[in-house]
């Protein structure tokens, strides 16, 4: 009997217009890891160092993410061209539980000596990392919301893969393949660029980009209509926490010449704020109105009005819809 290992890919797509980047500021535990090696000669050696230098569970959690966000590289060749899966064959549960094994292992000393991996390759070595260094951690397999065409999709698949991991008695999310970078198509390269947002990520942003294959978090069910259906948003989004509360929908079904009523927190009315039309040229927002901590405003929905409509705050994209004209 022979079992296959999938292999968890996840494409960090980039389009010029689309991609959000921002400063990013490091904390204690990040300055202390920058001065770390790049290189160890075992994984076990960098536990220790990890140990050594950090006592909390937190502490230790966050250097394994930032390590590996500066030290591991996305893969993007093996992406497009993705080894053979190798198969085995057993007679034992204890046979096949060791040749599992042997393989994560072989796949978790290829991204640590390599240090380039794809998702799996990421979420192995932070698990191993997270155990050596006493912290009890998990994988977890479901699908990633990414581009404009992810906004509306009929159903999820499995496609990406992230951790949570345990700190001070709570799970926390964590996914350092989305930590270290993406890719830039404009320079048809991986641009390394750390970002700690995926890092005890807060639950209601990590699953508008992500859903489990379980369906569940926890124990609570998720619900697949909201990730499927909902908004693209992006890293400058969660960073200032600008949350989307109108429409409730990514989907935008209009009339030609309808108005929407939008809202977004934290975004001053004298922001440079605007949108792109189909020919890509910026339209800035009008009479915005600001309520409650959020950015109110109308945008009228015509012809000139592409798919997609994404919306900017300076350079940095917010938000995506999906435009359906009745």
């Amino acid at each position: 009997m022979t079992i296959k290992k999938i292999a968890f890919l996840f494409l960090f797509v980039n389009f010029i217009f689309l991609h959000s980047s921002y400063s990013q500021k490091y904390n204690d535990v990040d300055k202390i890891v920058l001065k770390y090696p790049k290189r160890f000669n075992s994984t076990e050696d960098l536990a220790k160092r990890i140990q050594k230098d950090f006592t909390s569970e937190s502490d230790k959690a966050r250097a394994i993410y930032s390590w590996i966000a500066f030290n591991i590289k996305y893969d993007y060749a093996s992406f497009l061209n993705p080894p053979r899966t190798q198969g085995f064959s057993y007679s034992t549960e204890a046979e096949k539980q060791r040749k599992i094994k042997q393989l994560n292992d072989k796949l978790i000393q290829k991204s640590f000596t390599a240090q380039k991996a794809v998702c799996e390759g990421f979420t192995a070595l932070y698990q191993h990392l997270a155990e050596l260094a006493g912290l009890k951690s998990e994988i977890i397999k479901g699908d990633s919301k990414t581009i404009l065409e992810d906004i509306g999709r009929k159903n999820t698949s499995s496609n990406h893969a992230w951790n949570i991991v345990l700190i001070d008695k709570k799970w926390r999310l964590i996914d350092v393949t989305w930590g270290q970078g993406y890719y830039d198509s404009s320079k048809g390269k991986m641009v390394k660029d750390f970002t700690s947002i995926y890092f005890d990520s807060d639950p209601d942003y990590f699953f508008a980009k992500h859903f489990p294959d379980s369906g569940t978090f926890l124990g609570q069910k998720l619900s697949k209509e909201d990730f499927l259906n909902g908004p693209l948003i992006y890293n400058i989004t969660i960073d200032g926490d600008h949350q989307i509360t109108a429409p409730n929908s990514g989907l935008i079904e209009v009339k030609n010449g309808e108005n929407v009523t939008f809202r977004i927190k934290n975004i001053s009315k004298t922001a440079q704020f605007f949108y792109l039309n189909k020919k890509n040229q910026p339209v800035k927002i009008e009479n915005p109105k600001e309520r409650k901590g959020s950015l109110e405003f109308e945008v009228n929905f015509d012809k000139n009005i592409g798919q997609f409509i994404t919306f900017y705050l300076g350079e940095n994209s917010i938000v995506s819809f999906k435009v359906i004209m009745k």
